[in-house]
């Protein structure tokens, strides 16, 4: 075990932490030089377009150190977005030890920060990398400096690399080996193996990813998982080195996969810890953690005919994403659709990227909201996301909402710019901490439900992209939240309805009534766009009708003819209003979101 080192990579969105685990696979050899490409460990298309990580990923490295000892390196790839945070935490806890990356050029951001205090939350050593000391902009001295006062780490360890340009690899590896504690465990001991990730395999299954804490797993063995309850017989265990690589088995403070024919992510739960059956541990891996799913959206097929494929299509995006949940739903305007639980904004995003992209359907999606809670006059307590099943707003006693801890991290000159941002959206507290003479974090608690939107759009443009943003859930607030009705033609659309809190509620109303009437064709009469909270309307715009000139064929004669004419128009026009129905374009829908995104 002294010659294993399991450790993963953490920083912020676009610190270079795909590109160094790419020098580091070429450096041991991982790969033959013509296989190799940008973001090896970046599986999916979307992923490597972005240049983000989204799904975690490990391999095992066979390294050769100067004194000629042989190592086995565990690199587990974790996602740097705020929103897979849950995948980050189940990847630290299958390591001893992290390289946390700071840009050379920018310095400490949010989620930096946030995964500092996560490794430091499971005990790992840190070891601090400079990145993109190449580039023209860097301040190595800076980056130091940030190192100490920001994230209390010596300065002095941090080693200087250029990812890009393989610059100071061979001395993160030389620190990974001697910085870095090497795993403990007993190989005789009860099995007990963390499951920190998984995907699917349409031959084999699910592929379980797993770090044995203690004991030795061995194929034909039948395993336990402790929080699902079910039981699987082994048929393969080995290492991640981009191909299964098979084992007769892995032991106490080994990285690497088990087949073990589960058809579907379903079927267990990732962070579980798995046992064997006949000789079972006393107790699981301590931090285990449910995905907990914060913004919910509903999504409707444009053509309702592709209600079958969606569905299929979400069936096979949840075997491979167990944090996707989704439940039928269906809309008067739009048909069926489903209802979807995400981590977040980006995951929203991605997943309908992948839906039309490795699908081809086109998609409508509704507003996203968060998790509500209400109190009823008869004592009930219910949870609503969606605006469909919102109460009687008489049988409401109170509402809560969640509240988020917001870090902020800016230069100082737009400080100013980025309290007021917090203040429209709802903060309640604002602190100030002063990192380094020219970078400040504001920390702010405010509602979740408001940032969901335009917050992290206009925190960009207001610090001219130098802001970076991370939160943190933390707990529900009582607050007075309303139901928000469109009404097209004084008839109520169930789609647009959205939940939104009392004092925001007239202004977004004005918004939708105003990109709708943009994109509702002209109709022969007029239609009226509303917004209502109950029987009180708060917002409307009016599409003006085509008007036929009825009077054109008058060439003269006694005024009471072209009244005559106008009135029997008039009359004309109040019938087909009666009768006549309003078309929604699907553009409108979309409109009405993709502003309010903006």
């Amino acid at each position: 075990m002294k010659h294993i080192r399991n450790f993963c990579i953490i920083a912020h969105i676009d610190h270079g932490k795909s590109t160094l685990a790419d020098r580091l696979i070429q450096t041991c050899g991982g790969i033959a030089q013509r296989d190799l490409h940008e973001q090896m460990l970046d599986s999916m298309e979307i992923e490597r377009e972005r240049g983000i990580t989204i799904k975690s990923n490990s391999i095992t490295l066979d390294y050769q150190a100067p004194d000629g000892t042989d190592y086995l390196l565990n690199l587990i790839d974790t996602p740097g977005h705020v929103d897979f945070s849950h995948e980050v935490r189940r990847s630290l806890m299958a390591c001893e030890g992290a390289l946390i990356i700071v840009d050379a050029s920018q310095g400490v951001e949010a989620q930096t920060v946030a995964n500092l205090y996560l490794a430091l939350e499971h005990d790992l050593t840190l070891l601090p990398v400079i990145n993109k000391i190449d580039l023209p902009s860097a301040d190595v001295e800076r980056a130091q400096e940030a190192i100490d006062a920001e994230l209390g780490l010596d300065p002095f360890e941090a080693i200087p690399i250029s990812a890009k340009n393989n610059i100071g690899i061979e001395d993160v590896l030389a620190g990974i080996v001697e910085k870095l504690p090497a795993p403990e465990g007993d190989p005789d001991a009860p099995l007990k193996a963390l499951v920190f990730d998984a995907n699917f395999d349409k031959y084999r299954g699910v592929i379980l990813q797993i770090r044995v804490m203690e004991g030795t797993l061995k194929p034909r063995d039948t395993i336990h998982f402790m929080h699902a309850g079910r039981d699987f017989k082994v048929d393969e265990v080995g290492y991640n080195q981009f191909k299964l690589n098979p084992k007769t088995q892995l032991s106490a403070g080994e990285v690497g996969y088990v087949v073990a024919g589960v058809k579907s992510v379903q079927d267990i739960e990732i962070g579980d810890t798995i046992t064997l059956l006949d000789r079972q541990a006393e107790e699981p891996i301590p931090g285990y953690q449910k995905a907990k799913q914060v913004v919910f959206s509903s999504i409707y097929p444009m053509d309702t005919g592709d209600y079958v494929e969606l569905t299929k299509a979400l069936d096979k995006l949840a075997i491979n994403d167990a944090s996707l949940t989704f439940e039928k739903d269906s809309s008067a305007a739009l048909g069926f659709g489903f209802r979807c639980g995400f981590l977040g904004l980006l995951h929203l995003d991605v997943i309908q990227e992948r839906l039309r992209r490795e699908f081809d359907i086109g998609l409508v999606i509704s507003a996203p909201s968060v998790k509500y809670k209400l109190t009823l006059r008869d004592g009930k307590t219910i949870e609503v996301d969606n605006p469909s099943y919102w109460p009687d707003p008489t049988s409401i006693e109170s509402a809560s909402e969640p509240y988020i801890k917001a870090a902020i991290l800016t230069p100082e000159e737009y400080v100013g710019p980025v309290m007021e941002l917090c203040r429209e959206h709802r903060s309640e507290s604002q602190t100030m901490n002063y990192l380094s003479a020219s970078r400040i974090e504001v920390t702010s608690v405010m509602p979740l439900g408001e940032v969901l939107f335009d917050f992290y759009g206009k925190l960009k443009m207001i610090t001219r992209g130098y802001g970076s943003f991370d939160y943190e859930p933390i707990e529900y607030r009582k607050t007075d939240i309303v139901k928000v009705d469109i009404l097209v033609n004084k008839e109520a659309v169930d789609t647009l309805a959205y939940l939104v809190h009392r004092d925001k509620a007239r202004p977004r109303a004005l918004h939708y009534c105003e990109q709708l009437a943009k994109e509702i064709p002209r109709h022969q009469f007029k239609i009226p766009i509303q917004g209502a909270i109950g029987g009180d309307i708060i917002a409307r715009t009016t599409i003006a009708p085509f008007r036929k000139d009825v009077t054109e064929k008058l060439y003269g004669g006694d005024v009471t003819r072209k009244m005559k004419l106008l009135k029997k128009q008039k009359k004309g026009k109040a019938k087909m209003k009666q009768f006549g129905s309003v078309n929604i374009p699907q553009k409108a829908f979309i409109s009405v979101l993709r502003a309010d995104k903006d």
